[in-house]
């Protein structure tokens, strides 16, 4: 027999900047969907914490280094970097004006409550692709989380972002010796080679095992400097 833990319950639903956000529930997890497209849920979240512990690993010797979350989502990554003492300032971009309410006031505050007290935390309601490249401001780590990865953008206009004039872009806000992880549902071959021409090093790709189906992956690369 069908039991509510089958259908998600639709909790809110927005016409946005960029199309449709939809947040619901499904049994005993939070849901985010974009434009029909299943963007990330509530139910485990160690790829997107590993994204930004993978980006702190890289930068050893940094004194409070500064990070960029691209994509605040269900807030896995964002409570994560504020978990952890050793990183300075937090900024996240996220462009649907939904998401962030519903972390403001909304179901998703009890993952992102605490962090967003944090005087380290700054939102940023942009659309990171436009952001990256008029911004004056620059981070040692660079964490981005705004897709399914590479080859499977949310929207037409994200594809930009993982070409090399978008990770020009992403160069652009590092600091130099700074680190650009990328999470990704799927590893990308393609990808590793546009980070290396587009003038990225240490250019590597790591594995983080889920609860269900194959792993996901981050994707890391260092600005010369």
């Amino acid at each position: 027999m069908p039991t509510s833990y089958d259908t998600p319950d639709v909790l809110d639903r927005r016409d946005g900047p960029h199309g449709e956000v939809v947040l619901r529930r499904h049994g005993d997890r939070l849901e985010i969907i974009a434009n029909g497209c299943f963007l990330m849920d509530t139910s485990d979240g160690r790829s997107e914490r590993r994204l930004v512990d993978a980006a702190l690993d890289a930068l050893p010797g940094r004194d409070r280094p500064d990070v960029l979350i691209g994509g605040l989502g269900v807030g896995f990554s964002l409570a994560h970097a504020a978990a952890e003492p050793r990183w300075g300032r937090i900024a996240v971009v996220e462009r649907e004006p939904a998401i962030v309410e519903w972390h403001r006031t909304g179901p998703l505050s009890a993952i992102s409550a605490e962090a967003l007290a944090d005087p380290r935390t700054e939102i940023v309601e942009a659309d990171l692709v436009a952001y990256v490249n008029e911004t004056s401001d620059t981070y040692d780590a660079l964490c981005l989380d705004i897709d399914n990865g590479p080859g499977w953008t949310v929207t037409e206009g994200n594809a930009q972002l993982y070409g090399e004039a978008g990770l020009a872009g992403c160069a652009r806000v590092l600091r130099p010796g700074g680190v650009l992880a990328v999470w990704s549902a799927q590893p990308s071959a393609e990808f590793e080679e546009t980070l290396w021409n587009a003038g990225f090093q240490q250019v590597r790709t790591e594995e983080i095992p889920v609860a269900r189906g194959v792993p996901d992956v981050v994707h890391l690369a260092v600005r010369p400097g």
